[in-house]
């Protein structure tokens, strides 16, 4: 399985979108300091939202949607609640 993944940085609310086909040893990576410059920078990374996919290309392209506008504001529609969350 390859995974698609939203992290959320609890001290920021930024976010990073990445895939991979390990998902619990990537979130940990991050969480560690040993993912990609993005998320080594800042720390307290809490996984929010991932989709699984069968195929690696799937999951490449999803990532690709996700980075953009309109991917992100899907996310948005997705996690609307979560995002509105006291």
């Amino acid at each position: 399985m390859f995974y698609v993944y939203l992290l959320e940085c609890q001290q920021g609310k930024s976010w990073y979108i990445g895939y991979t086909s390990d998902l619990k040893r990537r979130i940990n990576d991050h969480k560690n300091g040993h993912g990609c410059r993005t998320t080594s920078m800042k720390r307290n990374w809490k996984l929010i939202y991932y989709e699984a996919y069968i195929i690696k290309n799937d999951a490449i392209g999803r990532e690709k949607f996700l980075k953009s506008g309109s991917g992100r504001r899907y996310l948005h529609k997705q996690l609307k609640f979560y995002l509105n969350k006291s």
